[in-house]
């Protein structure tokens, strides 16, 4: 199996978890970066093989080098999670090898017809995890994954627990960027969503980004109050999982910390801009009532992109129809 992307990644989990408790006689191996080894932590039947794009694994013969390496673990069937030239290739070679291969259709023309300005199509898509379920089916595994799994909160470190204190009743997540500024609640509504949780004194809120520029913003928005801290640059990314993995409710964006979060078992309540979690990327086992929809009567073209890279002129401002009230109200109403 071949994975990429942050939220990419984080979305196959649950569906991963499902396979091994329906199928314990089969043995998974996911090839991903080496960064994202620590997802996949504690699933039982399942390797890691860490895929070394800079320099074993680097270029075409770097890829026929990942095939050689792969087919050593005698591998019975190949799924391409993925859908990209790279996953393509060594799916292809394990198929000239004979084996049974899926791969993942990520419904490109039904997303097409859901962001298009005119004439669009305005309806649920099927979900990643319901795609990625139907890579397994292709290879004879049927997934239900009506009845998900979650790993046990971790236990906080002596390190995290004098960074975070321990008087609070609710911990709350927020991880306020994205990739793109379509995705990304305005700075100053955001302020007033953290300000009308911090009047909660049994309230502890932790902020989650990366990056010097997010840093900044994060320390001047944690800065007012007692009971919000910045978590980011402070702690690494494997203890960011066990303390996201003790959160009452994640606030996300439509990023990886949603999907992330989501895997854990986490409550989400997630903000979309641009995008729309009619594209299937509302995160696992979240209600559609928790995620907060930039206003179509105003902005009619919404969603204009499935990933929140392309510019709409006059669209700049729609998040700012999601009220902070209404956020705040969501996450009270979770925790």
């Amino acid at each position: 199996m071949r994975l990429s992307a942050m939220g990419d990644v984080a979305m196959t989990v649950p569906v991963l978890r499902a396979f091994v408790k329906q199928y314990p006689e089969v043995k998974l191996t996911i090839i991903s970066r080496p960064f994202f080894k620590s997802f996949f932590d504690g699933i039982p039947n399942l390797d890691f093989f860490a895929f070394d794009e800079k320099e074993r694994h680097k270029g075409f013969l770097g890829l026929l080098r990942l095939y050689s390496d792969v087919k050593k673990l005698k591998v019975d069937a190949f799924a391409d999670f993925h859908n990209v030239l790279r996953s393509k290739v060594v799916s292809l070679l394990f198929a000239l090898s004979g084996k049974k291969r899926a791969t993942v259709d990520k419904g490109r023309e039904g997303k097409k017809e859901l962001t298009r300005a005119e004439n669009k199509i305005f309806k649920q898509l099927p979900t990643m995890f319901e795609r990625h379920a139907k890579v397994f089916e292709e290879l004879g595994f049927s997934v239900d994954l009506s009845h998900p799994q979650f790993p046990k909160k971790a236990v906080l470190s002596a390190e995290i627990t004098n960074l975070i204190g321990e008087n609070y009743q609710k911990l709350i997540g927020i991880a306020p960027f994205a990739q793109y500024d379509s995705k990304v609640y305005p700075v100053d509504l955001m302020k007033e969503v953290i300000e009308k949780l911090a009047a909660n004194s049994s309230n502890k809120v932790l902020l989650f980004g990366g990056g010097k520029k997010e840093i900044e913003i994060l320390d001047a928005l944690a800065q007012p109050f007692e009971n919000v801290i910045n978590m980011a640059g402070k702690i690494k990314f494997q203890q960011e999982l066990q303390l996201i993995s003790n959160l009452d409710v994640m606030l996300s964006m439509d990023s990886g910390n949603a999907h992330i979060a989501a895997m854990l078992g986490v409550k989400v309540v997630t903000l979309w801009g641009a995008t729309h979690p009619y594209a299937g990327f509302l995160p696992f086992n979240q209600s559609l009532e928790n995620a907060l929809t930039s206003d179509r009567n105003v902005y009619p073209k919404l969603p204009t992109s499935v990933y929140g890279n392309k510019i709409v002129e006059g669209y700049e401002d729609a998040m700012r129809t999601i009220s902070p009230e209404d956020v705040v109200s969501k996450i009270n109403k979770l925790i």
